[in-house]
């Protein structure tokens, strides 16, 4: 039998040596899907061992669902390349994901009865250019509490003109650029301690129907790839200032909201250990624990691409009815509204 072909066709002089192409595919789908598994690896390790790491993790943690894609288009790879140790890694690197997909915290309902009924709004305003967006909003829903970040000058000026009819009660760090806060409330306010933080994050006591609800703004600090340990740091003062609202420092802590832009999702070790202090996502109550609600602009185009970084956190005393996330323009946050129930302690 002649072996040889017509090289002029593109054909081998061997048919043995067919195989040396289908080979180096091989070994590229193998080396691909090795590349893909470990940069997943990277972040599900860290995420195993309940830590934020160094920049990009805490970055790509954000999107940990995400990750799946990746995880996915490398499993398919070893299949073609008949790499099966890749193809068991590929599908443990699935199962974790999967399991840490799953929402992150308790969710147990209030014992007490009932007294009163609360509506919460947060919204990021980008700088103040959706300040419009958010009054028309707030006319629409009427929240009893809104929390408003980046509210530089024009925003809180714009505040008071439109809103202070219907919200006179209000607790503001000013400030430009990012660095402005307000919180707005139809309840009578307290003075309490603002968290320290690059941007503005105010604190009050609100008396709802009564009752003393501890009320902290979140916004700290975005984790750039330079700023992650400042990132941390606030993280960490928010969580310190929510332990000792939580607990009043041994004698009893009052109802506390905590809301805003935390920057951080549940795939953030720093966020989770400010639910370890006895926090609840309203959302996650509400059945709402991975709406994306930044980056917004992309959300029209990919449907379901981006984070959710804005929450409302509540101590036990609430549960939450129902919890929506808006679309507003001119900001690059999806404003949060939760309805709230507090309940009296029990007992």
């Amino acid at each position: 039998m002649d072996t040889e072909t017509d090289t002029a066709n593109g054909a081998w002089t061997d048919p043995g040596d067919g195989w040396a192409p289908r080979r180096t595919g091989r070994r590229l789908g193998a080396w691909g899907a090795g590349l893909l598994f470990a940069g997943v690896s990277a972040v599900v390790g860290c995420r195993v061992a309940d830590t934020d790491g160094v920049t990009p993790v805490p970055q790509l943690l954000a999107f940990l669902p995400w990750l799946l894609v990746p995880t996915g288009a490398g499993l398919l790879l070893t299949l073609l390349a008949r790499w099966w140790t890749g193809a068991v890694w590929g599908v443990a690197l699935l199962g974790l994901l999967a399991w840490f997909i799953e929402p992150y915290g308790k969710s147990v309902e209030p014992a007490g009865p009932p007294v009163a009924e609360v509506r919460v709004l947060t919204s990021n305003v980008e700088f103040g250019q959706g300040t419009d967006a958010l009054i028309a909003t707030v006319r629409r829903e009427k929240p009893d509490l809104v929390f408003v970040q980046e509210c530089e000058s024009t925003c809180d000026a714009a505040l008071r003109r439109d809103l202070a009819a219907d919200y006179p009660h209000r607790r503001a760090v000013e400030g430009d650029g990012s660095k402005g806060s307000v919180i707005l409330s139809t309840f009578p306010l307290k003075a309490a301690p603002a968290v320290p933080g690059t941007m503005g994050m105010p604190g009050a006591v609100a008396d709802v129907r009564g009752h003393p609800v501890r009320l902290q703004l979140a916004h700290p600090m975005p984790p750039l790839a330079d700023r992650v340990g400042l990132w941390r740091e606030e993280l960490d003062a928010l969580r310190d200032a929510a332990a000792t609202a939580v607990t009043g420092d041994g004698d009893g802590g009052a109802p506390v909201v905590l809301a805003g832009d935390f920057n951080a999702s549940q795939d953030h070790a720093a966020f989770r250990r400010i639910l370890d202090t006895g926090l609840r996502d309203a959302a996650r109550l509400a059945g709402e624990d991975r709406t994306p609600s930044w980056p917004a602009r992309t959300l029209p185009v990919f449907g379901v691409f981006g984070v959710q970084i804005d929450h409302v956190l509540v101590s036990e005393d609430f549960a939450a009815r129902d919890a929506r996330f808006l679309d507003l323009a001119d900001t690059d946050h999806r404003a949060l509204v939760v309805d709230l129930t507090l309940h009296a302690a029990a007992g």
